[in-house]
């Protein structure tokens, strides 16, 4: 119990540092620049202890939890010797965390009303809800073939910046070719997928499974798996917007 409060507390400033600057930028520019007295200041001062408090359970959990884990299940897979099951995972996890990822959900939530408004889409609920649910299996599903590509290239050793390279010139190609309204959202879409959930459990099975082969670097190898992740929902989504 001693050392788990001690964890926490030591969490818990980490929390109120990180968080200073960006108390210290809005405090600024609403009372020397604006001029203007904070509103709700009781509220936003609650909030602001509920954002602490949530990021040092988030953080805490990150280092006992997810990392161990994700770590521990790629050094499982690569001793197991088997590729199909390694691959598999890796698919399963990338499409899993993505799809249960908060800012995934409301982006495409509110791609969907934007899509709606814009008359793209039936404005009605079941086809805002069916072009969401498809824009985030789209996304989940791009990452999953992200994050097999990439333990590939751990397994093998293929050179990250060519595949990264090659990557951005397919965006680029598919931009041309996307419909204007969908290009955006495609952008935003590489952004949104590297967030809460995906990339503690990603980076935790790209480091563990570096750690477990021959030959490889966890610091070399290990990582690279979020710039997949990144990169492939925008050719995904405006390969989605194309089929529409």
């Amino acid at each position: 119990m001693k050392e788990l409060l001690t964890h926490l507390t030591h969490s818990l400033i980490e929390s109120v540092r990180d968080l200073l600057p960006i108390v210290g930028v809005i405090a600024f520019f609403q009372l020397l620049v604006l001029r203007q007295p904070i509103p709700d200041f009781a509220e936003l001062l609650v909030g602001t202890l509920l954002v602490v408090i949530g990021l040092t359970l988030f953080v805490h959990g990150l280092k006992t939890g997810l990392f161990p884990i994700g770590e521990s299940m790629a050094k499982d897979f690569a001793r197991k010797g088997s590729l199909f099951w390694l691959l598999l995972f890796a698919f399963a996890l990338g499409f899993g965390t993505t799809v249960a990822e908060p800012a995934l959900i409301a982006v495409a939530d509110e791609a969907a009303q934007i899509a709606a408004d814009g008359g793209m889409i039936e404005n009605n609920k079941p086809a805002m809800q069916e072009y969401a649910a498809g824009l985030r299996i789209t996304v989940a599903v791009s990452v999953g073939f992200a994050i097999v590509v990439g333990v590939m290239r751990i397994i093998r050793g293929w050179p990250l910046p060519y595949l990264i390279i090659g990557g951005y010139i397919g965006v680029v190609i598919m931009t041309a070719f996307a419909p204007r309204e969908i290009i955006g959202i495609a952008y935003d879409s590489g952004g949104v997928t590297t967030s809460t959930i995906t990339v503690p459990l990603v980076t935790a099975l790209g480091v563990g499974l570096a750690s477990s082969i021959q030959g490889r670097s966890p610091l070399v190898d290990g990582f690279g798996l979020i710039a997949f992740a990144s990169l492939t929902p925008m050719i995904f989504v405006m390969g989605y917007g194309i089929a529409l």
